[in-house]
């Protein structure tokens, strides 16, 4: 199965570490064989080989210079393609759709998902904002083609937010979905339980690299609430809009709130939240104080969880990280080898 990579990042190079890595076992386990022949990203540069590129030294490339302009030249090679030749002109099966992407308009990674589907391509991403602004377009688009397209990386990176209830808790009834969604927001809350003031617990969350210089879209609750949207859509199968969920960020709480709920045996959390009703659902992103006996308040620090209720299995909670280079990048592999093994 060959790949090509847009965007080439965090994210994407913790793919190609893994892939590096693991090739050979993956190989030798599933039947699948893993190349990277293409690699485009518009701050570091472009590189194509319809053999498959040598991911020791893209990876030594970017470690000595930043840039794949340090890829040495071989048989081949050809450089410079950006996203959209990338995507129409190699002989790439799966899209890996790593970019940059606006929030507010999910591009330009929603023109990259169509552009793949439409040359007959398969796509995994991480990105939230194609799937939480246009999933039902693309999923749509994606089915006419023919192809698949992998999105558990949006929720939880890594930890199966998606694939478990679509797989595991299939036949149930899943009234309700409640959640830690944002490892940003949970660490800070954290820190703040073990007395750091907001602002002393955010610098150490950036100088951790659980947050970004502007945590805008954590702090407000932006991300979770796009999380929020993607799960009402793939495990409810409700339409969801973004604009249809209440959301509130922990801006609002104090050290004084922190304080008293401790006294009262509560922890704050940032809970992400779907109820489903006979009219629809109703969804939600705020602080909430809940019981130190509350299966989500045992998530602590950068860690993510979730529940979800069932009319069968009863109460599923999933704990896990949310976020990190291989963690991402391991949900993207869990896409690509189930659209080789046609399980997706």
């Amino acid at each position: 199965m060959k790949l090509a990579l847009l965007g080439f990042g965090t994210v994407g190079q913790g793919l190609a570490e893994i892939i590096e890595r693991k090739k050979e076992s993956i190989q030798k386990e599933t039947g699948v064989n893993l190349d990277i022949v293409a690699i485009s990203d518009v701050m570091k540069g472009a590189i194509y080989n319809p053999n498959g590129l040598n991911v020791t030294k893209t990876l030594e490339a970017i470690k000595t210079g930043g840039h794949l302009s340090y890829y040495p030249d071989e048989k081949n090679l050809v450089r410079g393609k950006d996203s959209f030749a990338t995507i129409e002109e190699t002989n790439a099966d799966v899209i890996v759709e790593v970019t940059y992407t606006d929030v507010k308009t999910g591009q330009p990674a929603i023109d990259h998902c169509k552009t793949a589907f439409q040359c007959g391509k398969h796509v995994v991403l991480s990105n939230k904002g194609p799937v939480a602004l246009a999933f039902q377009s693309l999923t749509e688009l994606a089915q006419k083609h023919n192809v698949r397209f992998g999105i558990e990386g949006t929720v939880m990176s890594g930890t199966p937010a998606l694939r478990m209830p679509l797989t595991s808790l299939i036949g149930n009834d899943i009234t309700e979905i409640r959640g830690i969604l944002n490892g940003t927001t949970n660490y800070i809350l954290t820190k703040m339980e073990e007395g750091f003031p907001f602002e002393d617990a955010l610098k150490d969350a950036q100088e951790k690299g659980y947050a970004e210089a502007d945590s805008t879209s954590d702090i407000k609750g932006y991300d979770a609430k796009y999380k929020v949207v993607i799960l009402a859509n793939t495990v409810l199968g409700f339409p969801l809009q973004v604009d249809d969920v209440e959301c509130i960020g922990i801006d609002t709480i104090s050290m004084e709130d922190i304080e008293q709920a401790k006294e009262e045996g509560y922890r704050w959390k940032l809970l992400g939240k779907i109820t489903k009703h006979k009219s629809g659902v109703e969804a939600t992103v705020k602080p909430e104080k809940i019981s130190e006996n509350d299966p989500l308040a045992s998530a602590y620090g950068a860690v993510n969880a979730i529940q979800f209720d069932c009319d069968l299995a009863g109460s599923i909670t999933l704990t896990g990280a949310g976020a990190g280079r291989l963690e991402t990048g391991y949900s993207l592999l869990i896409d690509i080898l189930n659209i080789a093994r046609n399980q997706l």
